[in-house]
């Protein structure tokens, strides 16, 4: 743990972190399905937190989706529900690539990696939005429909949707990851090979 929290560490953390907060807040979020189920928007913030993830590790991409959410707070609608279902959803994306990226590194286990990881962040998504969010809009709009029957009329379109967005930002993250990953080596940031 010393490692992770060194100074140039921290700094590129505090980077990354700014990145992801920037993309979340002044990009526009994009739409998918604006008819059916306009909630459901994209952001690529998650690109700059799996890079964090695979420069420093899993903790360090923890602490900047947190940090990402606290900040997005003041300006959120869902009193915090949306935010922790964020945490939640990022983190089931990020966790696995970065702690195999510490034993693994390469292109084809980045590849490997953010396809499972694709997986885990379509199923936590069905189970964060069934028990959290979907329960909480039924609440909060007082609507005379059982979060389940909610969920049971869109889970198609939550499923698309989360199979969309994980797909965007591997693909996104790829791009930067070929990218970048030599400039970070030498400048010395991070852990990329």
């Amino acid at each position: 743990m010393k490692n992770v929290f060194t100074t140039k560490n921290i700094a590129g953390m505090a980077i990354f972190t700014a990145l992801a907060f920037v993309t979340y807040c002044l990009i526009p979020e994009i739409p998918i399905f604006p008819g059916s189920a306009s909630f459901l928007k994209l952001d690529f913030s998650n690109v700059f937190i799996m890079l964090a993830g695979f420069m420093y590790g899993p903790i360090p991409a923890l602490i900047i989706t947190v940090i990402k959410e606290l900040l997005h707070l003041p300006f959120g609608t869902t009193m915090g529900v949306g935010e922790l279902a964020n945490v939640i959803m990022t983190a089931s994306y990020v966790l696995f690539p970065s702690i195999l990226y510490r034993y693994k590194k390469g292109i084809k286990w980045v590849v490997l990696s953010l396809l499972i990881a694709c997986v885990l962040q379509i199923a936590f998504s069905l189970l964060v939005n069934r028990f959290i969010n979907f329960p909480f809009f039924i609440w909060m709009y007082k609507m005379p429909i059982s979060a389940k029957a909610f969920f049971g009329t869109l889970w198609v379109y939550v499923l698309l949707f989360n199979v969309i967005k994980s797909v965007a930002i591997s693909l996104v993250t790829l791009i930067i990851y070929k990218r970048i990953k030599y400039l970070f080596k030498i400048i010395g940031i991070g852990n990329v090979k």
